[in-house]
């Protein structure tokens, strides 16, 4: 029983490790499907925009000016590097899962593997009362039906 438990506490502090990751990647998720939308709406502007128009990049605290067709290869760029990421969490997440749920079902062997362990032998009903005086008024009674 002991070790049943030894190892329940083990495999619960791997699945609540498995629980943590599995909400940092989807907060690092969610974060980039902000900058995804942001980055879609700055390309949507850009093609707005004729070639001649002015484009300043914020770069720390200063305004740098920037042509057309680098502003658009940035966000190009920006937006491949942006949605690769989501690809590259999102599988990290499917596994994730998937590596929840192999815990989980391990620690729900445990639980009943420690609740076999734990319940008291049934003892079958034709086996009750092998003595007289062991039977009470109930037993003698449903014996004395059979």
């Amino acid at each position: 029983m002991a070790t049943l438990q030894a190892r329940l506490e083990a495999g619960s502090n791997e699945y609540q490790t498995i629980q943590r990751d599995m909400t940092n990647a989807v907060g690092n998720r969610q974060r980039l499907d902000s900058q995804l939308q942001e980055n879609k709406i700055v390309q949507k502007e850009f093609s707005l925009l004729d070639d001649s128009a002015k484009i300043y990049k914020l770069i720390g605290p200063v305004l740098v000016k920037q042509d057309k067709p680098e502003a658009v290869t940035n966000i190009d760029k920006r937006l491949e590097f942006i949605e690769a990421e989501i690809k590259r969490v999102e599988e990290k997440l499917k596994e994730l899962q998937e590596k929840g749920e192999r815990k989980k079902g391990e620690l729900i062997k445990i639980q009943q593997m420690m609740q076999q362990e734990a319940a008291p032998k049934a003892v079958p009903e034709n086996m009750r009362c092998l003595a007289e005086e062991d039977c009470s008024e109930y037993d003698r009674h449903i014996k004395w039906l059979k």
